[in-house]
């Protein structure tokens, strides 16, 4: 019998963080949300309302609805506070040395049968799970940025990731309203497998001098009908996650076709990381957004 989840926590504030607990909220469930700082809470809670007064706005849900959703949401200033939820989901940053350190840290305060998600976009699920207690009931689940609007998430098993656990994830996402796709447990699973090398080809064909900021994300949406440009996107997705992929796929798959973009790594490393540092392939200080190339 798979485990039926009420309870929600989620580790990690920011932008996939606080539209996780937006989407729980929105469909019922009560979420406990967790940041290294009350600050960091707080930013995500405000976050969270707007993005429903947005909803709200276009007709999308009432003002009861929008109400009731916050709600549902506490703030959880520890990982002790989190032991009374059926799954906690992990959104912290891209970067597994962070992720291992979270799980260390989070398995002894949580009962034995919480099941716990992360939501990594790239790295091994069986490799993250064998830090904890309980691979069994370990489990990737993808949510696609930004949460409240995007339809798709990917499930992955680990080696370890028991029938239970996995149906109750799949129980849990359809609940939400998302459609549920599974991927197995390979670098970058299928999504990121796919579209970040792309965003990493266009990064060379800038680096190259093929093309422009402007003209090649002109190309693309189009030429090949895409909603956003590949550098507009990587922008949106932040470079420093677009590398943070691109090195896993590198090191994962050992295939030099994966090799992240050296102008890639420059942006990263000048901190110009996209639209939330205001710098990135495009200056968003001004009105407008202009190309910084």
């Amino acid at each position: 019998m798979s485990q039926r989840i009420r309870t929600v926590g989620i580790i990690g504030a920011g932008q996939m963080g606080n539209g996780i607990a937006h989407v729980c909220a929105l469909a019922g469930y009560d979420v406990a949300l967790n940041d290294l700082s009350e600050e960091r809470i707080n930013a995500g809670l405000a976050t969270i309302n707007g993005n429903l007064s947005r909803q709200e706005s276009k007709g999308q849900i009432t003002e009861a609805e929008k109400q009731k959703a916050l709600a549902h949401i506490t703030p959880a200033l520890t990982y002790e506070a989190l032991a009374r939820c059926d799954i906690v989901i992990e959104a912290a940053t891209e970067n597994e040395e962070t992720k291992r350190k979270i799980f260390e840290a989070l398995c002894p305060a949580l009962p034995p049968e919480t099941i716990i998600g992360t939501n990594t976009s790239s790295i091994s699920i069986t490799r993250l799970a064998s830090t904890t207690d309980r691979p069994e009931r370990f489990i990737g689940i993808h949510f696609m940025n930004p949460v409240p609007v995007m339809q798709l998430v990917e499930i992955i098993r680990g080696i370890a990731t028991e029938d239970p656990t996995f149906e109750a994830t799949k129980a849990f996402v359809a609940n939400l309203g998302k459609t549920a796709t599974l991927a197995e447990d390979f670098p970058a699973f299928i999504v990121n497998r796919i579209l970040l090398p792309m965003i990493n080809e266009a990064i060379y064909t800038l680096y190259e001098g093929v093309g422009s900021v402007e003209s090649i994300d002109t190309a693309m949406r189009l030429g090949a009908n895409h909603p956003m440009g590949p550098l507009q996107l990587a922008d949106f997705i932040g470079l420093d996650t677009c590398l943070s992929i691109m090195q896993v796929l590198y090191d994962g798959l050992a295939d030099s076709k994966y090799r992240p973009c050296p102008l890639l790594v420059k942006y990263v490393e000048a901190g110009w990381l996209g639209r939330k540092t205001k710098r990135g392939f495009y200056d968003y200080r001004g009105e407008h957004p202009v190309p910084t190339r």
